[in-house]
């Protein structure tokens, strides 16, 4: 039977993956500096993300990735890099908090939950920057992105106090997000056989 303690972990994994589909390298400084504060425990093989070096060059990536996003355009190109990479983020920021003693049960829930928590949600996000694009020549991109640095931000540190109420709500924006896309794919299939019958009774 799952304990307080084993759910309140898996949220914590939940909240910190999908804050990855934000911003890569924002999260994982989160959970560095928390580590580092005994804010945040993690696994033996983990502790290396509590040391300083790792601190240091979290930090730095943050840096270079916020900026990154608010040049023109090289925001769109980032999306296209930014699927793969969330996912390894994800999955090691939910397997380095994951209670198991069995490490390939471990990196198995991290890649399946945390990665594909962060897919998910980086997915989305470079579909609305992609729109934002199209109507609004790129000019709309930067609010954009200071949403995407809020959102990670917060999830990030709301998810170290209140794991269970944000993996709540990723849950239900990963949901709600899916039932989106579904749609979206049957009515163009619907809209494509509409077609062909028309072009076949033409």
């Amino acid at each position: 039977m799952m304990t307080y303690q084993t759910i309140a972990a898996v949220a914590l994994g939940i909240g910190l993956s999908a804050s990855a589909g934000f911003r890569i390298f924002i999260p994982l400084l989160v959970a560095s500096l928390a580590n580092m504060f005994g804010v945040l425990p993690l696994g033996e093989s983990f502790a290396w993300m509590g040391s300083l070096p790792a601190v240091i060059c979290f930090a730095v990536a943050t840096v270079i990735e916020i900026l990154a996003y608010y040049v023109p355009f090289i925001d769109n190109l980032l999306d296209t890099i930014a699927t793969p990479l969330s996912v390894v983020a994800g999955t090691l920021l939910m397997t380095s908090v994951f209670p198991a003693d069995s490490e390939w049960m471990k990196w198995l829930a991290g890649l399946v939950v945390g990665g594909g928590s962060a897919a998910t949600v980086q997915g989305s996000t470079a579909i609305t920057r992609l729109l934002s694009s199209k109507f609004t020549v790129g000019t709309g991109n930067p609010v954009v992105s200071t949403g995407e640095n809020v959102a990670a931000t917060g999830f990030s540190v709301m998810s170290l106090f209140f794991p269970i109420l944000v993996a709540s709500f990723v849950i239900i924006f990963i949901i709600i997000i899916i039932y989106f896309f579904k749609n979206k794919i049957l009515k163009n299939k619907d809209k494509d056989e509409n077609s062909d019958m028309n072009e076949f009774r033409q």
